[in-house]
């Protein structure tokens, strides 16, 4: 359970105010213009990954004994929602999103001298991590990858290969996930899966850049991995029981995307609702038409609720409460709210809306892969059927 459910009401409102507004006076450095050459260049926004670091915003949610915060992951989330908030998109919030649960298996499974080597550098930021879980014949269906770890004297020998791994391109670590049982010799699907944490090794696995459609600056690889050796020290828990360790960071990473998809949607409002009181057609402001004003309250009625789902979802997880419907329906609801709102807001604009330098059209490139990552609308849809309706399981 994190420190923030042992404050008083008072204190935990200080403290999620200081947050904003420290977050806000970082991010507020890196306007839109910014971003906007970064989505052209498609270079890592290291100056932004550095201020957030110098300002100690990497390690919010590590343990105060390794150099961190260890706050919650409420505090978690209004830190990201402002991150998403100041033009940046996904751009900005997944240049360090990755660092608040991504290296949560570490944080519950690994050894003292585990934690002491790695987390401080998290924090840091002088160590970057990529994660490459995901593979092109298994997608959200994780117990059938097929990378392979071989127990050999003193570590393993791992071949395979990943897809979607994100800053494969200026990591420096990986995270990985891997078979130590294949799939057809273990008892359950779920057996047989270790997570390590070791050196991106460029001589062994060889990182392919993935052109996408937003998110340019942080970039997403298709990694393939040829006989690279991992000692043992860096498995993390013990083998064969990975699947249920990155279950522990599933709930918090759905909240993130949720509020930032949250706070990507009313940035696109707050440019459109601007636009629409300076905008004059027929000697009026656009905004006073109803079927402008219309379209944009109900974006700012779902980008609302949302919220609330979000920060319910938030609170459970804290408290140390059941939190998987509730978590799964933030990221539907905000990421869904996010879109449509980023929608809204380039036809509000017209063809300004289109025009790269009012930057709304940037943001909802941004935020399109909050609806389909890391979990799509329809699995979530299913797990509600399911686990809250009680109908029968349809895969």
């Amino acid at each position: 359970m994190s420190q923030s459910s042992d404050k008083s009401a008072e204190e935990l409102a200080e403290t999620r105010a200081a947050i904003r507004e420290g977050v806000r006076a970082v991010a507020s450095r890196f306007d839109a213009d910014y971003w906007l050459e970064r989505d052209e260049d498609g270079v890592f926004p290291r100056e932004y990954h550095r201020a957030m670091a110098d300002a100690g915003w990497l390690g919010i949610t590590m343990p105060e004994e390794y150099g961190g915060a260890g706050l919650g992951v409420t505090e978690a989330a209004i830190m990201m929602h402002e991150v998403a908030s100041h033009g940046g998109g996904m751009a900005a919030t997944s240049s360090v999103h990755i660092n608040l649960f991504g290296p949560h298996p570490i944080v519950v499974h690994g050894t003292h001298e585990q934690k002491s080597e790695w987390i401080p550098r998290l924090i840091a930021g002088s160590d970057q991590v990529a994660f490459g879980f995901t593979e092109p014949d298994a997608g959200l269906n994780t117990t059938r990858i097929k990378t392979f770890a071989e127990k050999v004297p003193g570590g393993y020998r791992v071949n395979g290969q990943k897809v979607w791994t994100s800053t494969g391109q200026v990591a420096n670590k990986i995270m990985l996930l891997t078979r130590t049982t294949r799939f057809e010799d273990c008892k359950r699907p779920t057996d047989g899966i270790t997570i390590f944490y070791t050196d991106l090794d460029r001589s062994r696995i060889d990182v392919q850049r993935i052109p996408k459609m937003g998110r340019k600056a942080v970039d997403s690889n298709a990694i393939f991995i040829d006989d690279l050796f991992i000692p043992d020290e860096h498995r993390i828990g013990d083998e064969g029981r990975g699947f249920s360790y990155i279950l522990d960071s599933l709930n918090p990473e759905r909240v993130l995307i949720a509020v930032e998809a949250i706070g990507i949607g009313q940035d696109a409002l707050r440019r459109a609702t601007q636009y629409a009181k300076e905008r004059v057609v027929f000697d009026r402001p656009i905004g006073q038409n109803q079927a402008i004003q219309h379209p944009l309250a109900e974006r700012w009625m779902y980008l609302e609720s949302a919220w609330l789902m979000a920060m319910k979802a938030a609170e459970l997880y804290d408290a140390g409460k059941p939190c998987g419907a509730e978590a799964n329906a933030a990221k539907f609801l905000g990421a869904r709210a996010g879109y449509e709102a980023c929608e809204r807001a380039i036809f509000t604009m017209g063809g300004f809306g289109y025009a790269k330098e009012y930057h709304v059209e940037r943001l909802f490139r941004e935020v399109a892969v909050t609806r389909i990552a890391p979990i799509t609308e329809q699995l979530i849809s299913s797990f509600i059927a399911e686990k809250v309706l009680g109908l029968p399981k349809s895969y």
